[in-house]
């Protein structure tokens, strides 16, 4: 390239879900002279194609202002990619705690007047797992993969079952005794028969598939983790 004059030299950031997919938390990028945010984009996803799928929902700015895709870009800006802020959106929450789940709150959040269905699902702790007397759960998670993979999981629903609406989640970590609900799902959709009841039993079959979040049992004798068996497929 001739000193710069015929290409720009970019920083790009990300954070969450952009993160994971592209494996890094900044990079470098040259592009030619007038390139566009939708050109990056498009150079993104020919060098990191799992992050096709999420083209559509991904937010931009550049020096820290929110741009559209048509934005010219310059030599040295700051590209900053990732989703939608946690919390920015009406129609999904999902959260991690170390406290009790509000299972009224997460209904709450669900309930509108365009969701005539509210289907719930709580995992909570059992006093007794292959033949041994439980005393406790113990649940460690990698926070941000977790949060990520919790909306990809809701993605997935929706793609799923295109007719549901507002979806809460809410896994807890931490020290939990019996009885203490460990995850809550809550869909809500306009009909009983328009994907609730299919989207909550997918959405926590998938959550033990690929959220990083592990358990280990407490008995009077002892502990250990419990692992699962599934095995996540690249890009997943």
């Amino acid at each position: 390239m001739d000193n710069g004059r015929a290409s720009i030299q970019l920083r790009i950031r990300t954070f969450a879900m952009v993160r994971q997919v592209l494996g890094a938390a900044s990079l470098t990028l040259e592009l030619p002279v007038g390139a566009t945010v939708a050109q990056l984009l498009e150079r993104l996803t020919a060098d990191y194609p799992p992050l096709a799928p999420y083209l559509d929902r991904i937010v931009v700015t550049v020096n820290q202002q929110f741009v559209d895709r048509a934005q010219v870009l310059a030599s040295e800006d700051e590209v900053a990619i990732f989703p939608p802020v946690s919390g920015g959106s009406q129609e999904t929450h999902v959260a991690l705690c170390s406290t009790p789940i509000d299972t009224s709150t997460l209904i709450e959040m669900v309930t509108e007047a365009g969701a005539g269905a509210v289907v719930t699902f709580a995992g909570v702790v059992r006093d007794k797992n292959l033949g041994r007397q439980v005393n406790y759960l113990e649940y460690e998670t990698y926070p941000e993969m977790a949060e990520a993979k919790l909306r990809q999981i809701v993605m997935e629903a929706r793609e799923r079952w295109p007719k549901i609406r507002r979806v809460a989640i809410v896994h807890r970590v931490g020290h939990l005794g019996l009885g203490e609900t460990a995850v809550l799902v809550a869909i809500g959709a306009p009909h009983r028969d328009d994907g609730a009841f299919q989207a909550a039993r997918y959405t926590i079959d998938r959550i033990k598939e690929i959220v990083p979040i592990w358990k280990k049992e407490g008995w009077a004798d002892g502990e250990e983790w419990l692992d699962g068996d599934y095995q996540p497929q690249a890009g997943e």
